[in-house]
C-alpha cells in the first residue's frame, strides 16, 4: 500500500526543480533535484513518474503563477491601455523578485519535453491576459496579424525590458516605463498610445 502524497514535499520537489534548472539547465540530473528538495531520487518519482512529467507540472505552475502575479489587482472598469500597464508593471515586479522562477519559465518553455496539452492548459489558464491582449491590438497594426506571432513581440519587448531593469535597477522605473510605450505603439499603434498619455 502505498504512502499517502504530501502536498509539502511534492512543492518542495517543484521549488527544488526551479532553483536546479535556474542553475544547471534542463540537463540537470533529477538525483540532484532531488537532493536540492531534501529526498530521496526515488520518491521524487513517487510524486512525478518521468522527469518530463515533472517538467510540465513544474512549467504550468510557473506560468499560471506569472499569469496569477500579473492580473492580481487588475482595476476591471479602467481603459485597456490602464489594465495593460497594470499587467505589464506586476509582470514586471514578478520576473525581477523571482529570477529563478523568470528562468527555468524560459528554459521550459522551449523544452521539447512540454507536450502540447500542456501548452494549452497553460493558455487556457491565461485566458484573461489572453482576451486583453486581443482587445490591446484591435484597430492597430497587429489586428490582424497571427495571435502568436504578436505574443513573441510583446513577449521579446518584456523579456528585453526585464533584463534592462536587472541590469540597471536604478533606471528600473524608467526601463519599465519606456518598455511598455515600445510594447503598446507595436500593439496598439503610436496615436493610440499618445492620445492615451
Amino acid at each position: 500500500m502505498s504512502r499517502p502524497r504530501s502536498k509539502e514535499r511534492r512543492s518542495a520537489i517543484l521549488d527544488a526543480a526551479t532553483r536546479v534548472i535556474a542553475t544547471q539547465g534542463l540537463g540537470a540530473a533529477t538525483a540532484a533535484i532531488a537532493k536540492e528538495a531534501g529526498v530521496s531520487n526515488g520518491s521524487l518519482f513517487v510524486y512525478f513518474d518521468t522527469k518530463s512529467k515533472l517538467f510540465n507540472e513544474l512549467y504550468l505552475e510557473l506560468k499560471l503563477d506569472m499569469g496569477a502575479s500579473a492580473m492580481s489587482g487588475l482595476p476591471v472598469d479602467a481603459e485597456i491601455r490602464e489594465q495593460f500597464r497594470h499587467v505589464w508593471t506586476r509582470w514586471m515586479g514578478w520576473a525581477t523578485s523571482f529570477p529563478e522562477k523568470r528562468r527555468a519559465l524560459a528554459q521550459l518553455g522551449v523544452s521539447e519535453d512540454i507536450t502540447n496539452e500542456t501548452h494549452q492548459l497553460a493558455a487556457g489558464g491565461l485566458s484573461g491576459l489572453a482576451e486583453m491582449l486581443q482587445r490591446a491590438r484591435a484597430g492597430g497594426p497587429m489586428a490582424d496579424e497571427p495571435i502568436g506571432f504578436v505574443l513573441l513581440l510583446v513577449t521579446a519587448i518584456a523579456e528585453s525590458t526585464i533584463d534592462a531593469i536587472i541590469r540597471e535597477p536604478a533606471n528600473g522605473d524608467s526601463h519599465g516605463r519606456a518598455g511598455f510605450e515600445a510594447m503598446w505603439r507595436v500593439l496598439a499603434g503610436t496615436d493610440a498610445a499618445i492620445s492615451h498619455v
